[in-house]
């Protein structure tokens, strides 16, 4: 049994969320295992406050410098043991191959090589199982595997949202018993963002239908310019908390709706998490890779589309994880798909 674990994980915000069901895997197996994560600066104020974990914020702005400072607190924290047991270093990107140097370790546990690139084989010991065709939260889950161990349970429990996260999301709307249709219109990829006058036709639809329509999102000059310009759009009424809310609310938010919809972007997988139904667009990205884990029966699937007009294949025929991401790829999700999946759930709640 390892004594210490460091996991390296810095972003993204819906990735991060991934490593939630291997820290409890984790956990149940060795409960007195000392755990510290490495992580980035907005992927810890979303999950600061996570039982069990030491986490060590690493800023990408300090480069170098800031990689030798955190050398040096990870050493303070050890103290005579020196190293941690175990590295689990579950990010591929060339800073973080390189922020991985810094971090001693024992054991160095990466990605299999069809999926390693910038050189992360040069800094791992270990490789996780080449198993292709498998979901992102799978492939982290997996990094287990090496100690020994087996994730046989996804569960985010432990997501650490405070009591006043959820008293800030009910003072936003009154419980009338009107289901909600929430927007979350951007993700940080441009070229896998909707249009604003189709989130508008859709809206409208579930507005048609009954529903409140609620838009949420960051502070980005892009997210405030795409919110006015389906606000513009719409012919109803919609509660506008772009950029109101923090990121430790933003799950309780969330948690209020009947159905988000968005992009291929971090606020898919906070709600996914959050037990919230997710109308996912894909046209840019696989949802069978990236998206809703947990349920993607409301989605729109456009990749096989984008795949045979912009590479000239099916998708069938890619490297698995292939982005697709080009003008106008998302053109290919159409109002009518995106009402259709609405519909879906729209049904699913009147069986209920």
């Amino acid at each position: 049994m390892p004594r210490s674990i460091c996991l390296l994980r810095l972003s993204a915000l819906g990735d991060v969320t991934h490593v939630l069901p291997l820290i409890r895997t984790l956990r149940a197996a060795w409960p007195d295992v000392a755990l510290t994560w490495v992580i980035g600066k907005g992927e810890h104020r979303l999950l600061e406050g996570l039982p069990g974990v030491d986490f060590v914020v690493y800023d990408k702005k300090t480069g170098i410098a800031g990689m030798r400072a955190l050398r040096r607190e990870l050493k303070a924290r050890l103290g005579a043991a020196g190293r941690f047991d175990v590295l689990l270093q579950m990010q591929v990107a060339a800073r973080a191959n390189l922020l991985s140097a810094f971090i001693p370790a024992r054991k160095r546990v990466g990605f299999d090589a069809a999926r390693s690139k910038d050189l992360h084989g040069l800094f791992v010991n270990t490789r996780i199982p080449d198993r292709p065709g498998i979901h992102v939260l799978d492939a982290l889950g997996s990094f287990c595997e090496p100690l020994g161990l087996r994730q046989d349970r996804v569960e985010w429990e432990d997501m650490p949202v405070p009591a006043e996260a959820f008293e800030w999301a009910r003072a936003q709307w009154p419980n009338d018993g009107r289901p909600v249709l929430m927007i979350s219109p951007c993700s940080s990829h441009v070229r896998r963002n909707w249009y604003p006058d189709r989130y508008a036709a859709l809206a409208d639809h579930a507005a048609n239908a009954g529903w409140r329509i609620v838009l949420c999102g960051g502070r980005s000059d892009l997210e405030r310019e795409t919110t006015d310009a389906i606000l513009a759009a719409m012919r109803h009424d919609a509660l506008d908390l772009v950029g109101k809310d923090t990121l430790k609310q933003l799950p309780a938010l969330l948690s209020r709706a009947q159905l988000l919809v968005t992009p291929d972007s971090g606020p898919m997988h906070i709600a996914n998490a959050m037990g919230t139904k997710v109308l996912g667009l894909h046209a840019a990205s696989n949802p069978e890779r990236s998206g809703p884990y947990s349920d993607r029966r409301f989605c729109v699937d456009r990749y096989d589309d984008a795949a045979r007009k912009f590479l000239g294949k099916p998708a069938a025929d890619l490297k698995w994880g292939t982005k697709i991401e080009f003008d106008d790829v998302m053109a290919l999700v159409t109002v009518e798909d995106a009402i259709e999946a609405f519909e879906r759930r729209r049904a699913d709640l009147e069986r209920a």
